[in-house]
């Protein structure tokens, strides 16, 4: 499997092509502007940075496999996009070889340290703000072991080659995109009470760097160069986790070495669905977001959208209200199943998926959206980018600091910034995704793969929080159900509904659209345009004539390449 492994896609969100033909009534933009899509024959990588598509294109022109590809622009990520993901982080990666058709998840999700408690936020809830750009509320990092185990069991290149490019950008410098500079500008009360993220994301006056300006990480580079020379176990075992622990505690955290060191990776089976043909492939708890994603595809296979417009009213009523009924199921049973009993089969059959179908009213909002009961159906933050190859091999990965630039708090003479991923469970006791020790917080992270026979149609994967499990489905249905391209797909406007919360809508909605939706119950919210928050999608299409078309999300910097 390791040979013929020559594809990636990391996290987040993507959309691809489909047979059929729709009109497309949104406002596209201009080429230049909106477009990031890129055509080849022999490789293709896609991610929410040029400079790290670019790391990934030249490990496949080098003989490196697909996890190579993935590993080399994990690392690259981490140094472009600070922010999203890095060395304090986690998240998930799902496999497919063209060769054995074997599908892997790879979980490297954070756990929970063990002095961990389900009550231990109680001190907080008068201001929980407080807990969220604090130490405390960081999870164990799984990143660095992640990809390490990915590259031991199926690359074919050495950890310190895959970490190489990203020396080379750090010792080029950090550019400053308006994305980055706006990041650092709205995270700024979060990053200036620690100095030292202070000196590292601002300039000598203390004010966040702008756009044009070039920041260099030399405490990163020096993480990676330790990294390349002694293996993960300075980090695990070693001075680096040493400076984390050190940091964590001074600040009121509670990781400690022996968290570190026992720090386990799961390997998984992924959960599989099926949509009008199409095999769908994603990660199991502890993320929620393949299950829900099936769930709600489920749901709208009910529906012939050939009858129904592409984003019309009744277009948003259906994708709204499936996902509502789909989000409260996430609320009440998902967790990670290592420690809870999970209606897995249940929330991703057919049969109740039909149930929840039957309950969604065309003419109204459901403003008291109810979780089922799944098990009368059992039989027994955040970055993403892709690689995909002309023989069908695919690898896909989110992963994610949770908040940007985590818990605000940069490890001294290291670089990197700690995650606040365990504000991702109920911060009280009695709810299956309460803290326990050593338990993994529940996701949304849903990257994805769609077969169509024994080929991938699709890779995808979003950042976004919540919202990437509908980031996810809108990309599917617009390729398959509305046979857009792919950079269409990805452009087109996003919708999404937890609960009864707002129907998120971004704002190239018309304004009589708006008023159907409101006069049928829903409460509105309007998002910019292209908003960033609701999923920034990375994507390669698998063409019929064995050409590879990777898309590109504008929502952020995405940027896709080829050779």
């Amino acid at each position: 499997m390791k040979k013929v492994l020559v594809v990636f896609i990391l996290l987040l969100s993507v959309v691809i092509f489909s047979s059929g033909g729709t009109k497309i009534n949104f406002p596209l933009g201009e080429r230049g502007d909106l477009y990031r899509d890129f055509y080849s024959s022999n490789g293709m990588v896609s991610s929410a940075k040029p400079g790290a598509s670019e790391v990934g294109v030249e490990i496949l022109k080098n003989g490196g496999n697909a996890v190579d590809a993935a590993i080399a622009v994990a690392f690259a990520i981490g140094v472009l996009e600070p922010n999203a993901s890095g060395l304090g982080g986690g998240g998930f990666m799902i496999i497919h070889s063209a060769e054995t058709g074997e599908n892997v998840v790879i979980d490297f999700r954070e756990i929970a340290p063990a002095a961990a408690t389900a009550n231990m936020y109680e001190k907080y809830m008068d201001n929980f703000y407080s807990a969220y750009f604090n130490p405390i509320s960081s999870g164990v990092p799984g990143e660095l072991a992640g990809l390490n185990t990915a590259l031991e069991m199926f690359g074919t290149m050495s950890l310190s080659e895959v970490i190489a490019p990203s020396v080379k950008l750090l010792e080029k410098g950090i550019p400053v995109t308006d994305n980055l500079s706006g990041l650092i500008n709205s995270m700024y009360d979060a990053i200036a009470q620690y100095p030292e993220s202070l000196e590292l994301w601002c300039d000598e006056d203390g004010l966040p760097y702008a756009t044009g300006d070039v920041i260099y990480n030399n405490n990163l580079k020096k993480s990676l160069e330790l990294i390349s020379e002694n293996g993960i176990d300075i980090f695990y075992n070693g001075e680096i986790g040493e400076a984390l622990v050190s940091a964590a505690q001074n600040y009121g955290g509670i990781i400690t070495m022996d968290d570190l060191r026992s720090y386990e990776v799961k390997i998984r089976k992924p959960v599989y669905g099926n949509y009008r043909g199409y095999d769908v492939i994603s990660v199991p708890p502890a993320s929620s977001g393949g299950t829900i994603v099936i769930e709600i595809l489920n749901i709208l296979e009910n529906f012939d959208f050939s009858n129904v417009e592409y984003g019309s009213a009744e277009y948003y009523h259906i994708f709204g209200e499936a996902m509502k009924l789909a989000y409260a199921d996430r609320s009440k049973y998902m967790a990670d199943t290592d420690f809870s009993t999970v209606p897995l089969e249940g929330l991703t059959s057919k049969e109740y998926a039909l149930k929840r179908f039957s309950e969604i009213d065309m003419t109204k909002s459901n403003n008291d959206p109810l979780p089922g009961d799944p098990f009368k159906y059992e039989s027994g933050n955040t970055t993403s980018f892709s690689v995909m190859d002309s023989e069908g091999n695919a690898v896909t990965v989110t992963k994610s600091n949770n908040f940007h630039f985590g818990c605000g708090l940069t490890i001294p003479g290291y670089g990197f910034v700690l995650n606040n991923h365990m504000l991702d469970f109920v911060p009280v006791p009695g709810s299956e995704n309460s803290i326990e020790p050593g338990k993994r917080p529940l996701s949304s992270m849903s990257p994805t793969i769609v077969m169509k026979g024994n080929k991938p149609f699709l890779t995808l994967g979003s950042p976004g929080g919540t919202k990437i499990i509908s980031a996810v489905v809108s990309g599917i249905t617009n390729v398959i159900d509305y046979g857009m391209s792919l950079q269409e797909a990805i452009l087109a406007p996003r919708v999404c509904n937890q609960n009864n919360a707002s129907l998120m809508l971004e704002a190239r909605v018309s304004e009589n659209v708006i008023k159907e939706l409101e006069a049928m119950g829903h409460e509105i919210r309007l998002m910019a345009d292209y908003d960033p928050s609701m999923g920034s999608i990375q994507a390669v299409q698998f063409l019929p004539n064995n050409q590879l078309h990777g898309g590109a999300d504008p929502r952020r910097d995405g940027q896709s390449f080829g050779f």
